[in-house]
Formats: structure tokens, C-alpha cells, sequence
């Protein structure tokens, strides 16, 4: 299934789209896709209730899709896990995945404005292949990873360079603007991507392709970053890994190149569809 929330930003209602691109409006019977839903079994009751109904009610055409998730407890990033983009940083690939938090304030609908945070002369763009873990867990075992997994999306992770490089401490600083992690358009459940580790992937740049990747560069795989992460830290349903990008990013160019106001940047990623953010200035009020 195809899981997404639609509507006006923070009323979201659930919803699942069905082939035909028409979005069954599910919140008579779903509160909201959540650590809730994920952890009491709900996924299988709206498995069978979409497949036993032909009537639905369906969302309004012009919906505005939110964040195909509820914020989750956490959103785990991992840096460096793509082989041409470690090299394009001028970084030794890792010998273990490199990881760093992104704020859940960040979270916003794939096609909302990204804005350039106040002070910002390095805004980036990042396509990355998201997890959604399904269910509490910890010390996860290798050879049980995928249990945990129960789907996957499409993810923007954009970054302050300057924040994040330039001015001490943590990456957090540069990861965590608001607008700074478009989620979506959909959850897809983890039957629907067969091979999460050959999906093809890219960011266009006001219509010119700056990233243009697959899955399969990936230093670490999904498998490995959920064993991995919990060793570390307890999951909860519903939290989000965020597996690195590729190479082609706006640092890695030469000459750089980096996100300015009114550009147009486009992500995608096989068979989890594709987001829109258009740059705008922050706009401060007191």
C-alpha cells in the first residue's frame, strides 16, 4: 500500500492511494499514521479494509499532501553512506556508518516551499531513500533487520553547509531548519519495493539533473543501518532512518553550487514517486 496524510498543514487526515492515483480518505477508522498505528497492528486491519471495500470516500483532487508520516519520536541520518559522494567530499568512505539526528520541527509535505533559513549563504539539496521501522526494537540482530523495516520514502535532506561544516559541534545545526526534511509523497510498505538496494534515484535543479544515482552505492545497506543504529538507540514504530545521498550535491560541484531564492528543486526515487520545493526566504516573526 501506498500510505500518505493529506490536507491543511498540521490537520492532516490519513489516506491510502490506490493505483489509479485517487486518495481513499481512511481517518473514520484511522487516527493518523503514527507510533500508535505502527505498534497496535493497524497496517493489517487498512490492508483488508481497502482490499474488501469498492466505496470509498476519497479526498479532494487539489489535497495537499503532508508528510506521509505523524512526526515520529526521531529521525536518524547517516552521512557518507554513498561511495562517489564520499569521494566527491573528500572523504574516506567510512568504517562505520557516520550518524547524526535532524529535528523533527524540520518534517514538512514533499511539495512544501523549503526555506532558506535566516544568515544562509550554503542551502543544499540531498534525495535520499528513507526508512520507516514498524515496530520496538533494539540490539536488532542482522538477520532480523528487515522485520523492523515497514516501508519506505522519498526524502529531502537539505543542509546548511556553512552551519554544518564551518561553525563547531554537531551536524544538527545544519540539518535542522525548518522545511528541512520533506517526507513523502507516500509511505510505500516494503511489499511494494521488492529491492530497496537497486532503486534508481535523482534531484533536478531547476529542470537540469544534478543527481542521477542507484541504491546500490550505498556503503551500508537498509539491512545493516537498522542493526546498526540500535545498537546504539532504541527504535519506536514509526521513527525514520534516513539512509545518505548520492554524489551530484551543490557542495560537491565545481564550481559549487547552492540553493538560492525562487530555484526549483525536483527529488525522485523509483517507486516512491517524486516532491517539488520551491526556495524561499525565511520570513522572521515575533
Amino acid at each position: 500500500m501506498k500510505l500518505v496524510r493529506f490536507g491543511p498543514t498540521d490537520l492532516e487526515k490519513p489516506g491510502v492511494m490506490l493505483p489509479d492515483g485517487h486518495i481513499v480518505d481512511v481517518s473514520d477508522i484511522i487516527p493518523d499514521y503514527d507510533e500508535s498505528f505502527f505498534a497496535s497492528g493497524q497496517l493489517k486491519e487498512l490492508e483488508k479494509y481497502i482490499q474488501s471495500n469498492t466505496e470509498f470516500t476519497y479526498a479532494p483532487k487539489d489535497s495537499r499532501l503532508g508528510p506521509c508520516i505523524a512526526r515520529p519520536s526521531k529521525l536518524v541520518c547517516v552521512g557518507l553512506n554513498y561511495a562517489l559522494h564520499a569521494k566527491e567530499s573528500g572523504s574516506e568512505p567510512p568504517k562505520e556508518p557516520v550518524l547524526f539526528f535532524k529535528s523533527t520541527t524540520a518534517i514538512c509535505g514533499p511539495n512544501d516551499d523549503v526555506f532558506i533559513p535566516r544568515n544562509s549563504e550554503k542551502t543544499d539539496y540531498e534525495v535520499e531513500l528513507a526508512i520507516v521501522i514498524g515496530k520496538k526494537g533494539s540490539y536488532i540482530p542482522l538477520e532480523s533487520a528487515a522485520d523492523y523495516i515497514v516501508g519506505y520514502c522519498l526524502h529531502n535532506d537539505y543542509s546548511e553547509r556553512a552551519f554544518q561544516l564551518e561553525r563547531g559541534g554537531q551536524w544538527v545545526k545544519g540539518k535542522s531548519a525548518d522545511h528541512f526534511a520533506p517526507l513523502g509523497p507516500w509511505l510505500a510498505t516494503k511489499d511494494e519495493i521488492p529491492n530497496s538496494q537497486n532503486l534508481n534515484m535523482w534531484t533536478k535543479l531547476n529542470g537540469e539533473m544534478v543527481q542521477n544515482s542507484n541504491t546500490s552505492d550505498m556503503i551500508f545497506d537498509c539491512n545493516y543501518l537498522v542493526h546498526y543504529i540500535s545498537q546504539f538507540m532504541t527504535f519506536l514504530p514509526g521513527d525514520v532512518i534516513t539512509t545518505g545521498t548520492p554524489s551530484g550535491v551543490g557542495m560537491g560541484r565545481k564550481p559549487q553550487r547552492f540553493v538560492r531564492e525562487g530555484d526549483i528543486i525536483e527529488i525522485g526515487i523509483d517507486l516512491l514517486g517524486s516532491s517539488k520545493q520551491i526556495a524561499r526566504k525565511v520570513v522572521i516573526s515575533h
